[in-house]
């Protein structure tokens, strides 16, 4: 929770400087990324407020934007780690399309995200899920659940598909490590991004995105 609040204003504060620019904002004022650093307190509960209503009037722009951003950054993390140094490890148009392929996948999920919440509620409501799933925390672990298990593999097997084609390779290895992350990683973390509000869940999403960057980098480092 602590990491997507400070996350999220800068975020928040470098996407808006760049469409204000161009005038593509619904906003009136438009905070630069050193005003979101410097900014006192209260400042950054009005960046937050300004983020939620960002989130709600773009929805899928706002998704594509948050995991273009932090999907890549969980990549160039988890290099810099493997490698054991700091060079950048892509080139500028690699980088580019890899901002592409998590914008194009941030967009299923986010019509995952909210259409398995219709289809937890139509099987409570036929009987044919537990009714602890109207809980706060029974409701987000049942999400969890049914979205890893059901869309989850058909993610992780688009994710290699779309990261083969800029990188220009056929690379399959170690799936079977990432569909296993859906059972370890991605149920419980998307627990608790469920029991988020729906105007923070994809905001988290996109930050769970640089932890298994982070996770994976140590679990393969050389």
């Amino acid at each position: 929770m602590l990491l997507i609040l400070l996350i999220i204003p800068v975020i928040y504060s470098i996407v808006d400087s760049f469409f204000g620019k161009l005038g593509l904002t619904r906003f009136r004022e438009h905070k630069k990324f050193t005003e979101v650093m410097e900014c006192k307190t209260e400042d950054k509960g009005e960046q937050m407020l300004t983020y939620m209503n960002w989130v709600n009037s773009w929805p899928i722009i706002s998704a594509m934007i948050q995991f273009a951003i932090l999907g890549t950054l969980g990549e160039i993390v988890s290099k810099w780690i493997i490698q054991k140094n700091f060079k950048y490890p892509f080139g500028l148009w690699l980088t580019l399309r890899k901002m592409l392929v998590w914008a194009l996948l941030a967009v299923g999920i986010k019509y995952a995200f909210k259409g398995f919440g219709g289809f937890l509620q139509t099987l409570i409501d036929s009987s044919m899920w537990p009714r602890f799933a109207e809980g706060s925390f029974g409701q987000a672990f049942s999400l969890s659940v049914l979205m890893n298990l059901q869309f989850g593999p058909t993610m992780v097997i688009m994710h290699r598909v779309l990261d083969n084609i800029p990188e220009k390779v056929k690379n399959w290895n170690n799936m079977d490590k990432s569909m296993y992350s859906l059972l370890w990683f991605w149920i419980p973390a998307h627990t608790v991004t469920f029991m988020m509000p729906d105007m923070f869940r994809m905001g988290l999403a996109a930050v769970w995105s640089v932890a298994l960057g982070l996770i994976l980098g140590f679990y393969n480092r050389k």
